[in-house]
């Protein structure tokens, strides 16, 4: 079968470390004076010799931790950015939904935007007006189509953007992390339409860090790793070896500087820690006694209203619990501002609650409403051992993601005398 999608050698390299914030207005002499002493500049390779074909109508995930290179792949591939090295080729119109509103014209209306993306692609106004009440429905923005976009909420353009992208027909759609914005009735309408596309016989080009929907979605999954393919295979097989092989040290993720984003200051995450009982670090617990996680990190300048929190989920992306350090009312008055220095906030997880298996722990580090410091997916994997667990006495396995002792009583209250 011809290939829809074939990206050969491709690489992309960006140079970091020229000087970013406040304009400065130079004169003749400091312009000259700079052209003999030249700034040390960096550069990194987001994408190194990355080559595969996709047939047509296949769904592939892509997935990786951050800074893997999944976001630009897909930019490369619909032609928002150019590739340093190799090329790639598509066969087919393209559709993408890189982040929310990309391809909108700000000043035109819901409606014009739609009529706009539509012709981008090569469709006719027939073929647009055949789909536009689809479109709007999907989206739920019949009150606002005929508004300029940017009135619009984020979560209103994201619905529209979608389905602008899933709906108007390309051959090939790409799909960043961009469900994240919508609710989670609105990810779920998304996730069913992207099964539609599928089932459609187009291709689609799918990057999550939720491996739930990677597996229910597509049949083959690239992993990414530092800009290189490291797996392309089935996506069963793919998230097996991405959760094994993507974390450091067994128990302990460690955060070296050039794994940070640039933009992380004034917080700056040191280390991620599962301790046990006694205290150790270990990626196995036991389901009967407590452990602790523990996030070390650093304050470079005082932070006000800052939270630093996990989500705990399943290998399958499903979440199981979301905690803060300050979800305490007194933890966080007496934090409410942070001077500069080190921390570690420890959150302990009792005993006889989580049922045995492997589960994901993701990060965040922000002020609510104002900014988002830090955030890592799948930053560290450990397992529950079921040893002492509630119900050993029945070789069974226990459904469910908890398995938490609860406080029964047996009654007779009938029987014979």
């Amino acid at each position: 079968m011809a290939p829809s999608v074939r990206v050969v050698h491709l690489g992309k390299q960006y140079r970091i470390g020229q000087t970013r914030g406040k304009v400065e207005y130079r004169t003749l002499r400091d312009l000259l004076v700079s052209g003999f002493r030249r700034t040390p500049q960096t550069t990194i390779w987001a994408l190194q010799d990355v080559s595969f074909e996709i047939p047509q109508g296949q769904v592939v995930g892509i997935i990786g931790h951050n800074g893997a290179g999944k976001s630009t792949l897909l930019k490369i591939l619909a032609r928002v950015t150019r590739p340093t090295r190799g090329y790639a080729e598509l066969y087919g119109r393209v559709g993408s939904l890189l982040e929310v509103g990309t391809g909108f014209h700000p000043e035109l209306t819901g409606r014009e935007n739609i009529y706009l993306n539509g012709a981008i692609l090569g469709m006719s106004k027939k073929e647009i007006d055949r789909k536009f009440d689809e479109i709007v429905a999907f989206a739920e923005v019949e009150k606002f189509i005929d508004t300029p976009v940017k009135f619009y909420s984020s979560g209103m353009y994201l619905r529209l953007a979608f389905a602008v992208a899933a709906h108007l027909e390309p051959e090939i759609l790409l799909v960043d992390e961009v469900l994240a914005v919508g609710d989670a009735a609105f990810q779920r309408k998304c996730l069913g339409k992207m099964g539609d596309v599928a089932r459609e016989g187009r291709t689609v080009l799918f990057v999550s860090h939720n491996m739930s929907a990677i597996l229910h979605l597509t049949q083959r999954t690239l992993v990414l790793q530092k800009g290189r393919v490291v797996f392309d295979g089935p996506s069963a097989d793919a998230v097996d070896f991405y959760l094994a092989s993507g974390f450091r040290r067994a128990g302990e993720r460690l955060w070296a500087e050039e794994d940070l984003p640039v933009d992380t200051g004034p917080f700056r995450p040191l280390a991620l820690r599962v301790k046990d009982a006694q205290g150790r670090v270990t990626d196995t617990v036991r389901a009967d006694a407590d452990f602790v996680v523990e996030w070390e990190y650093a304050l470079e300048a005082p932070i006000r209203g800052l939270r630093v929190g996990i989500y705990l989920l399943t290998t399958r992306g499903e979440y199981v619990f979301t905690s803060f350090d300050t979800d305490d009312l007194d933890l966080y008055r007496r934090w409410e501002e942070r001077p500069p220095g080190r921390y570690v906030s420890r959150c302990r997880i009792p005993g006889p609650w989580l049922n045995e298996g492997r589960y994901i722990l993701s990060v965040n580090a922000s002020v609510y409403g104002v900014r988002r410091y830090f955030h890592e997916e799948n930053a560290l994997s450990f397992r529950v051992d079921p040893t002492g667990a509630v119900g050993t006495q029945w070789p069974e396995r226990r459904l469910g993601v908890l398995r938490p002792k609860l406080p029964w009583e047996i009654e007779r209250v009938a029987g014979e005398n």
